[in-house]
């Protein structure tokens, strides 16, 4: 992967909604590290500092390295809790992982040549059903994302769950349908062919 990211984190003690409340109210927001063979651990995360790192998407998909104090631990987010109404992020979640240990995480879809496929420029529209996806793999295997190629796309072409190319190691959760469409590209329904139908419409009254 090509960016290695780190969140430096803090010990905290309080707990309940006054105790995280006060945490905001000094731009940390709180959070918790879960999972491997150590109990949770209760911390604080700087609002700017966490807030400059979601705006990657690879973020959300990467092994990150967490520091708390001297201890570097490798973790994944798991849940990142943001106010309904303000730009205020209220609590993150990480989980520990282990090298030996299968992990399910969501990464993104990334849709190659786009632009430039054969159906686009027929006259024909894109629409992109499913744009992430859960995967298993171990945390070495861990991709940041699964890309489809759309360079050959044509009118009426689609791509399946079943035809996503998976990274050696990596398996999906069977979470879809084998064959639920990722990404598809169709005709659209001209204004001429809603005219056709109302004409025959209105002749078969």
């Amino acid at each position: 992967m090509s960016v290695v990211f780190e969140v430096v984190a803090q010990p905290r003690s309080d707990t309940g909604k006054g105790a995280s409340r006060r945490l905001r109210r000094t731009g940390l927001v709180p959070g918790i590290v879960y999972g491997g063979n150590a109990e949770p651990t209760m911390i604080a995360v700087r609002h700017n500092e966490l807030e400059r790192q979601i705006d990657y998407e690879a973020f959300y998909s990467s092994l990150l390295d967490l520091k708390l104090g001297d201890e570097t631990t490798k973790v994944v987010l798991k849940d990142l809790q943001r106010h309904p109404a303000k730009p205020f992020l209220l609590h993150v979640d990480f989980l520990r992982v282990s090298r030996d240990e299968k992990l399910r995480l969501t990464v993104p879809i990334h849709f190659l040549n786009e632009a430039g496929c054969p159906g686009l420029k027929m006259g024909g529209t894109i629409s992109h059903n499913i744009t992430e996806i859960e995967v298993s793999c171990l945390p070495a295997d861990l991709p940041e994302y699964l890309s489809v190629d759309m360079a050959e796309m044509a009118l009426g072409d689609v791509v399946h769950v079943s035809e996503l190319k998976l990274p050696e190691g990596v398996e999906l959760t069977h979470s879809l349908d084998p064959e639920t469409p990722v990404v598809m590209i169709y005709t659209p329904h001209s204004e001429s062919a809603d005219a056709d139908d109302s004409a025959e419409t209105s002749g078969g009254e």
